[in-house]
C-alpha cells in the first residue's frame, strides 16, 4: 500500500533497486548451490570479483527492456513475459562478457545457467505475491460483515472477468458459480467453485443464505438468459446482470458495472449487423436534419448518426424540454459533433423553409409525429391529420426544393389495414411521400424512403413506463385485453435498422423491419412483476377492455402487399400498389387546409375516402 502511494519515479527507482539486490543475492545463491551449500570461503573471491559486473549488466538490460512500466499491483502475463525476456537476454550477455574479459579467478560456468532460473523465480514470484496479497490478503480483511454474498450464473469468460473485477470490491462475496456445461463442474475460477447446473440455484441459495444472483451470460441466447432469470425468480432471489454483449464489445461498460435485469434482456434479439462502411459513406461529412429529435426514436437516431461523424446535425423539435434534454446530452457527451438545436413546428411553411435555407440538409430523418392511438382517436383526430400528414407534406416538399438527397419517413405497423386515426394518418403520410416522389423529375433528385416498424421498448408512448409506475404504486397493472399482442424491438435496434434502410433505400420504397414474434402484453406485465421481485398475488393484473381504435393484433403488411428480400436479414421491401400522383396530393392538401373545425367523425369519414382499407369504427355514424 505504501508502494502505491509513492510517485511513479520513486516507485520505479525502488523496484529497480530491489531487482538489483535480488540479482546480487541470486548470484550468491548460484555459487552456493554450485559448491554444494558449503562454506563460502572457497568461492568468495570469485563472487566478489564478478558480482559488480553481473549486477551492472542486468541493471542496463532491465532498465532498457521496460521492466518498470507496469505496476506490481497489476502484475500480469505481459509483465512476466518482459521479465523472462530480460532475464534470458542477461543470461546470454553475462557469460559472453566474461568470455572476453580475463577473470583473475575462475567463475563456475554452472552459475551462469542457474542465475536466470533463480532470477525468474525471485522477480516474477515477488510481483505475483505482492498482487495476491493486495487483492486477497488485504481485501479479505477489509470485507465488511455486510458484504453481499452472491451466486454467479455462468462460468465463461464474462464470469472470469467479473470475478477478477469483484475481487477488489469489499461489497460483494461470490460463494459459487453455476453453469450447465458439465465439463466445468467441480472446477474453480479464481478460488470459486463451479458447483453444478443452473437448476441448483435454489438449493445453493438456501445453503449459503444467499439473496442475490448475478447473471454473467452476455453471449448466450435470450432464451437461455430468460431461463436463468426464471430460475432466480423461482428461488426468490434478486437478480443483477452484467452488461449486454454489445455494450461490452463497444467498450462502453465493463463486466463489473452490474445492473438490474431489464425487459430488453428477456425480449432482446440478436445484435443488428450494419454496413458500417456504407453508413459512413452515407453520413460522414453530411449535413443531417432529424425531426422529433427529442423523442424516443428521434434522439436515438441522433446518437446513432453521431457515430459516423456528420458535418453537422440539426435537432428539430417542437417540445422545448425535449430539445433541451437532447442538446444537453450532446454538449456533455459528444461535444465534437456540431449540432444546432432548432425549435419549430413541421406544419409551419415559413419555419420549415427558413430551416432548409439556413442549414441546407442533405439527409432528413422525419420522426416527428403524433403516435398515441387513444389520444388521437378521441378529440384530436384533426390534429393528427394536420401533424402527421400535412407536416410530412410540407417537410417533404421543402426538402425536395432544397435538394435533399434522401428523405426517410419513420412509419408504423399501425399504418397497415388501420383501425385508428393514428394509423390512417401515417398510411396517408406514406402515400403522400410516394406522391411527392412521383413528382420528382430530376434523375438525381430527392429519394423518399419509408421505414415501417412496430412498438419499441421504453419509448415515451410505450406501455412499459406505465407498467413500471403502476408497480411502484402497488398495482394493479391494467391491460386492455388478455389476448392483445404487439411486436416489440429495442430503441437502438430500431434506430440502427432505420439507418440501414436509409442506406439501402431507393425512391419510394417502403421498408419493413423484421419485428420477430409478437408478444402478449399480459406476458410483458407478468415479466415486469417478476423482475421487480414481486408476484401476481402482490401486484394484480386487471383487464379494462380494448380502447377506441385499438387492435388485438398488429400487422406489418396489408393484404394487397407482398415483400421481397434484401441483402439484410432484418429488412424487407414492401411491394405496394401503384402510388398516387400530384393531382391526388393536391386534393389531399386541399382537404386538410379546408377542414379546420371538422369533428372527429368527419375526419374519420374523409380518411376512409383516402385510405379504403381503413376501417373506422365510428365512420358509419358520421353524417
Amino acid at each position: 500500500m505504501i508502494l502505491l502511494r509513492l510517485r511513479p519515479r520513486t516507485r520505479n527507482a525502488l523496484a529497480f533497486c530491489y531487482d538489483l539486490i535480488v540479482t546480487g543475492g541470486a548470484w550468491w545463491l548460484a555459487f552456493w548451490l554450485r559448491y554444494n551449500l558449503e562454506d563460502s570461503g572457497e568461492f568468495l573471491p570469485a563472487y566478489l570479483y564478478s558480482v559488480p559486473w553481473v549486477v551492472a549488466i542486468h541493471a542496463v538490460l532491465f532498465w532498457r527492456m521496460g521492466l518498470y512500466r507496469g505496476l506490481w499491483r497489476y502484475a500480469s502475463l505481459p509483465d512476466l513475459r518482459r521479465i523472462l525476456m530480460a532475464v534470458s537476454t542477461a543470461g546470454v550477455a553475462t557469460p559472453a562478457f566474461f568470455l572476453f574479459v580475463a577473470a583473475p579467478v575462475p567463475i563456475p560456468r554452472s552459475g551462469f545457467v542457474m542465475l536466470p532460473l533463480l532470477l525468474l523465480l525471485a522477480m516474477g514470484g515477488s510481483r505475483i505475491a505482492y498482487r495476491a496479497w493486495k487483492e486477497h490478503g488485504l481485501l479479505a480483511v477489509m470485507r465488511a460483515p455486510d458484504s453481499v454474498p452472491a451466486i454467479v450464473l455462468g462460468a465463461g469468460d464474462a464470469a472470469v472477468a467479473l470475478l477478477k473485477e469483484l475481487s477488489t470490491s469489499p461489497d460483494w462475496h461470490i460463494v459459487a458459480l453455476l453453469d450447465d456445461d458439465a465439463a466445468k463442474h467441480g472446477g474453480e475460477i479464481r478460488g470459486v467453485k463451479v458447483a453444478g447446473e443452473l437448476v441448483l440455484i435454489a438449493e445453493l441459495a438456501e445453503r449459503f443464505n444467499v439473496t442475490q444472483a448475478i447473471i454473467a451470460m452476455p453471449g448466450e441466447s435470450h432464451e437461455a438468459r430468460r431461463r436463468a432469470v426464471d430460475l432466480c425468480n423461482a428461488a426468490g432471489l434478486k437478480v443483477m446482470t452484467v452488461p449486454s454483449y454489445a455494450e461490452l464489445v463497444s467498450g462502453k461498460l465493463n463486466v463489473s458495472q452490474l445492473r438490474r435485469v431489464e425487459l430488453d434482456d428477456l425480449l432482446g434479439r440478436d445484435p443488428v449487423s450494419l454496413d458500417e462502411a456504407g453508413l459512413r459513406a452515407l453520413i460522414e461529412g453530411k449535413r443531417i436534419l432529424v425531426t422529433g429529435a427529442g423523442g424516443s426514436i428521434g434522439s436515438e437516431l441522433c446518437r446513432q448518426i453521431a457515430r459516423f461523424t456528420p458535418q453537422s446535425l440539426v435537432l428539430f423539435e417542437l417540445s422545448e424540454f425535449a430539445l433541451y434534454t437532447i442538446e444537453a446530452e450532446f454538449r456533455d457527451r459528444r461535444p465534437e459533433i456540431p449540432i444546432s438545436a432548432v425549435i419549430g413546428d413541421i406544419k409551419s411553411h415559413h419555419r420549415v423553409s427558413q430551416i432548409m435555407d439556413q442549414f441546407r440538409p442533405q439527409l432528413i430523418f422525419h420522426a416527428a409525429a403524433y403516435k398515441h392511438v387513444p389520444l388521437m382517436e378521441e378529440g384530436n383526430a384533426l390534429q393528427a391529420v394536420q401533424n402527421n400528414v400535412l407536416g410530412t407534406i410540407i417537410l417533404a416538399r421543402a426538402g425536395q426544393r432544397a435538394g435533399v438527397e434522401k428523405f426517410i419517413l419513420i412509419s408504423t405497423d399501425k399504418a397497415v389495414n388501420p383501425t385508428n386515426v393514428m394509423g390512417a394518418t401515417k398510411r396517408l403520410a406514406e402515400l403522400a411521400c410516394q406522391a411527392v416522389q412521383a413528382e420528382e423529375r430530376a434523375p438525381a433528385g430527392t429519394q423518399f424512403v419509408i421505414v415501417r416498424f412496430g412498438n419499441v421498448l421504453g419509448s415515451t408512448g410505450s406501455v412499459i413506463p406505465r407498467f413500471h409506475s403502476q408497480i411502484a404504486r402497488g398495482g394493479p397493472i391494467t391491460v386492455t385485453h388478455p389476448e392483445i399482442q404487439r411486436y416489440f424491438m429495442s430503441i437502438p435496434e430500431a434506430a440502427q435498422l432505420v439507418l440501414q434502410a436509409a442506406l439501402m433505400g431507393d425512391a419510394g420504397q417502403i421498408f419493413v423491419l423484421d419485428m420477430g414474434k409478437p408478444v402478449k402484453i399480459v406476458d410483458l406485465a407478468r415479466s415486469l412483476i417478476r423482475l421487480s421481485g414481486l408476484s401476481e398475488n402482490e401486484i394484480g393484473i386487471t383487464f379494462t377492455g380494448l380502447r377506441p381504435g385499438e387492435k388485438l393484433f398488429e400487422e406489418l403488411l396489408s393484404d394487397d402487399e407482398h415483400t421481397v428480400r434484401t441483402p439484410h436479414p432484418k429488412l424487407r421491401i414492401a411491394k405496394a400498389p401503384p402510388t398516387e400522383d400530384g393531382r391526388w396530393l393536391a386534393n389531399v392538401m386541399g382537404w386538410i387546409t379546408s377542414c379546420e373545425g371538422a369533428s372527429d367523425e368527419e375526419v374519420r369519414t374523409r380518411l376512409r375516402d383516402w385510405i379504403p382499407e381503413y376501417s373506422a369504427p365510428h365512420a358509419a355514424r358520421a353524417k
